[in-house]
């Protein structure tokens, strides 16, 4: 996530430039063809573009809308997810008598959201971190999950034996989940907690395994690629033809307006084509690039940060001295 006041243009214009280079070629070619091969059949009618380019802003305007609500509905359960972690940790404290059993919990807890952020960071055939802009673009921050183990992070919160059973199972995160029911269900028969404690705490596990089903959802189900590949198949339509009703627009311009210009205006449909296209092809990307809010991007939900905020307060709650503060990030971007 950009935590700074906004994206500079020039971080935009390179992070697009590759389209770019491509429209300011093809621009090039047609008017040239055009105006200096004597090909004036390379035109199309300006309203054909008019009508075309209108039915692509709707299209791109739904893909856009619909991205942006699976970013927002991630948003939405990760501040489900820590506002019910903080809950967990105070029902850890106060309905658990022994100060072992609640750090038991607690830290199971901390391997539940460890185990979960490092699931969402997985890898999916849709998504766009392998894309080359996105690939360049991440020097300017790192990604915790894909700089240290998950092995490694399980170590501080579980013991060996849990450690060994979450690493082996297929959803680490509902392992962790399943060891901190059955470790209810234990302090209950041995006397820990009382059946109504228990009943609050098992409410709580149950709304966590429904947060960690929605963030799977959101993970594991891509915006429908149908509407994806027509987006883009229609921006590059509209990036194909567009240049040939710029050059109907403003040919007959070339006996009408006099000085330097006269006879000469169709060169203008080469910078006024590529702006125009560059915002369609632009806009298109930025929609992909939000279509996937856990990949590892610069515009994914901060769930390392997130993590790393619930456990210092989780920790806290348990009086620990040790607890480390949170450094300010590097860079605007935010994990």
């Amino acid at each position: 996530m950009h935590a700074g006041r906004s994206y500079t243009f020039t971080e935009f214009l390179v992070w697009t430039r590759r389209p770019l280079y491509l429209l300011i070629l093809w621009n090039v070619a047609l008017v040239a063809l055009y105006q200096l091969g004597g090909l004036h059949w390379l035109t199309v009618p300006w309203n054909v573009i008019f009508m075309l380019g209108t039915s692509v802003a709707l299209i791109a305007g739904f893909k856009n809308t619909q991205t942006y609500n699976r970013l927002w509905e991630a948003q939405q359960v990760w501040a489900s997810i820590t506002a019910a972690s903080r809950l967990w940790g105070t029902m850890s404290r106060d309905y658990v008598s022994h100060p072992e059993h609640t750090r038991r919990l607690v830290y199971r807890h901390l391997a539940w959201l460890t185990a979960l952020r490092y699931q969402m960071r997985e890898s999916k055939p849709w998504e766009t971190q392998k894309l080359t802009p996105n690939v360049e673009y991440r020097k300017h921050y790192d990604v915790p999950e894909k700089v240290r183990t998950l092995d490694a992070e399980l170590t501080k919160y579980v013991t060996p034996d849990e450690r060994s059973r979450i690493l082996g199972a297929t959803s680490r995160a509902t392992e962790v989940l399943s060891l901190q029911g059955a470790a209810l269900r234990q302090l209950l028969d041995d006397g820990q907690i009382p059946q109504a404690s228990f009943a609050e705490l098992q409410r709580v596990l149950r709304d966590l395994h429904d947060q960690q089903s929605r963030s799977e959802r959101i993970k594991n189900y891509p915006y429908p690629r149908q509407y994806a590949v027509i987006n883009v198949i229609f921006v590059r339509i509209l990036c194909l033809l567009l240049p040939l009703g710029m050059i109907d627009l403003l040919a007959p311009m070339n006996d009408t307006v006099g000085g330097a210009m006269a006879g000469h205006m169709v060169w203008l449909a080469i910078p006024l084509g590529v702006l125009v296209s560059w915002m369609y092809a632009a806009l298109d990307q930025v929609g992909e690039s939000s279509a996937n809010p856990f990949e590892g991007g610069a515009n994914d939900i901060p769930i390392s940060q997130l993590c790393g905020t619930v456990e210092s307060d989780l920790r806290q709650m348990l009086d620990e001295r040790d607890v480390p503060i949170q450094q300010a990030p590097a860079s605007p971007i935010v994990m």
